[in-house]
């Protein structure tokens, strides 16, 4: 099959993956604004069972500003509040895309990782493309490039389940009803250190995504992640 041309329409991304994006978009901001408002009541991480103001954090985290949480004045019931509803949000979300997914061929089809993708020399070669702000392949440009797939797989499969299971780990209810999850992670703030980690890099895989969606093109991109048609750039 032949490669588009430049300025080609061609269809990127299904209605599922593009009401499961937005509204996962939306979930994530209102999840780690709130989860910084939770954090601003006891900023400091440990790991095992227990850990409390005397003993020993492996991190101590900043006091956040009141315009990066949720909401925006320190109140630990309403971000709890916000934090409970859009998790079940995500998790649901995530759930539903995952089986659309499977059923349309997705995941199979845009996410699989070849073998001769993971190869050292594919991995530098597709890290000198992005240093050159080269993100589409010639030959097929609506295709994810290697770093495309590997971030997406780690923060689809590792980083959200990961927050998903350690959120249901430190729920009381979900606690009582399922303890052999929390010891899964080794303890009430063990979950709680791998959940704000999960977050993090929740966070910095946004952050980066972002300013690839700039470098790459706002008004493209946006078209295809709304109404799922994408131009061919000129190169």
């Amino acid at each position: 099959m032949p490669a588009a041309k430049p300025g080609t329409l061609i269809h990127r991304h299904a209605l599922s993956t593009r009401l499961w994006h937005w509204l996962n978009a939306i979930a994530i901001v209102i999840l780690l604004g709130s989860g910084l408002g939770i954090s601003n009541a006891h900023p400091r991480l440990y790991w095992g069972r227990y850990g409390a103001n005397f003993d020993a954090a492996w991190a101590q985290l900043p006091h956040f500003p009141a315009w990066i949480t949720i909401p925006g004045s320190y109140n630990l019931a309403i971000s709890r509040r916000w934090h409970l509803f859009f998790a079940l949000v995500l998790a649901f979300g995530l759930l539903a895309f995952m089986v659309a997914s499977l059923i349309n061929r997705h995941i199979q089809r845009n996410l699989r990782l070849r073998a001769a993708e993971l190869a050292p020399a594919h991995l530098a070669e597709d890290v000198r493309d992005h240093l050159a702000f080269r993100f589409h392949d010639a030959d097929d440009p609506g295709a994810y490039n290697t770093l495309q797939k590997l971030s997406y797989v780690l923060v689809i499969f590792g980083a959200i389940p990961l927050m998903i299971f350690t959120g249901l780990a430190l729920s009381p209810g979900m606690d009582a009803a399922w303890p052999w999850l929390l010891e899964l992670f080794g303890g009430r703030q063990s979950a709680r250190s791998l959940h704000f980690i999960a977050a993090a890099l929740i966070g910095g895989f946004t952050v980066v995504h972002l300013a690839l969606v700039i470098l790459a093109g706002v008004g493209n991109e946006l078209r295809s992640m709304v109404t799922g048609w994408w131009k061919v750039p000129s190169a």
